[in-house]
């Protein structure tokens, strides 16, 4: 909708269980979405096209039930727009960064993401076959005065098929995927538990059934940080759940990368219809080269953060989303990701006297 109408208003979750997919939710577009091709495409391109997995692209059932926005919520941005876009809805946003990686971001949710990529990418590729779509990771570092230094603990959980025995699927998963994800923090006291109930033949749908807005926090910061409470996931940007997020990221991260404190986690807060944010913290926890209250007025001087500067800067009004759909929404580098730049940095340094 938004490649077609770049102002279209989106808010629509998913809820999927056996052989079913639900899509419902609110849309005002002046373009048009194949929702049922969407799904099926969707489907196909995760892996669901086994009627044995649960779910396949062909034969599931879909149900979409999607209306108009509410003018009682749409006014609120609409009118602003004469003026200044208002935000679409009240919340508190949270955006995280540290030094602990390359992509400022806490080492954990790093190697858990790498490791479900991974667990795809074997899968896809067939090196590890009789492997199912369904799948998740989970790791445990031990951490030194605030620095990682260990794996305690890696959890993989994988779906197969009945075609491979236990102790060679686990014997494989270690070799092809949590070494060479994770080899820079084994070590010979590290605990594996790789699908601990003993196999995991139903998954997906079948297994467990899904809703837009379940897992949050694999999609931020993997409990490192606090989260607002509202799902990024199926929103335009007008919603601040998801923009707002998005520039609480990009301004902690900015903050990190001019080296103005080794952590920082920034909140923002916003009322429906109201331009500014009601209100603007920085925490640093104690990293803080400089005073945190110059860090928060460098922060209101550089990131104006109304929805319409947001939406501007990152130029969020494009078709850039589906990619955050796996593997989080932060700590990526790719184009898309337009929050994870931190072209902010050297005049923050600059103001700062650094």
């Amino acid at each position: 909708m938004i490649a077609q109408d770049p102002n279209s208003r989106v808010a629509v979750e998913c809820l999927t269980t056996t052989g079913l997919v639900v899509v419902a939710g609110e849309v005002t577009t002046k373009g048009y979405a194949d929702v049922q091709g969407i799904v099926r495409k969707t489907l196909k391109e995760i892996g669901y096209t086994n009627p044995s997995f649960g779910i396949d692209s062909e034969d599931a059932g879909v149900l979409v039930s999607i209306h108009g926005q509410s003018p009682d919520i749409a006014q609120g941005v609409n009118e602003g727009e004469k003026k200044e876009q208002g935000a679409g809805d009240q919340g508190s946003v949270y955006g995280y960064a540290c030094n602990e990686t390359p992509e400022l971001m806490p080492l954990p949710i790093m190697l858990a993401h790498n490791l479900t990529r991974r667990l795809a990418e074997v899968r896809k590729s067939g090196e590890i076959k009789n492997i199912g779509p369904d799948g998740k990771s989970q790791v445990s570092l031990e951490y030194h005065d605030g620095v990682p230094k260990r794996l305690t603990n890696v959890v993989i959980a994988a779906q197969h098929t009945n075609d491979i025995e236990e102790d060679e699927l686990k014997r494989q998963i270690i070799e092809k995927a949590i070494k060479p994800v994770c080899k820079d923090y084994l070590d010979g006291n590290t605990e594996i538990h790789i699908n601990a109930t003993g196999k995991f033949v139903i998954g997906g749908p079948e297994g467990d059934s899904g809703v837009t807005g379940r897992k949050i926090i694999v999609d931020t910061y993997g409990g490192a940080a606090r989260h607002g409470g509202g799902a990024l996931s199926g929103k335009d940007p007008s919603k601040v759940d998801r923009s707002g997020a998005y520039a609480a990221r990009y301004v902690a991260k900015n903050i990190v990368a001019a080296d103005l404190a080794d952590k920082c986690e920034v909140s923002i807060s916003y009322c429906i219809g109201i331009a500014e944010p009601t209100s603007i913290n920085v925490d640093t926890f104690g990293t803080n080269k400089i005073p945190e209250e110059k860090i928060a007025e460098l922060v209101k001087k550089h990131f104006k953060l109304t929805p319409r500067w947001i939406i501007d800067t990152l130029q969020l009004r494009r078709p850039i989303y589906k990619k955050t759909a796996a593997y989080g929404h932060f700590g990526r580098n790719e184009p898309e990701f337009t929050w994870e730049r931190t072209d902010k940095a050297d005049i923050l340094r600059k103001d700062a006297g650094l």
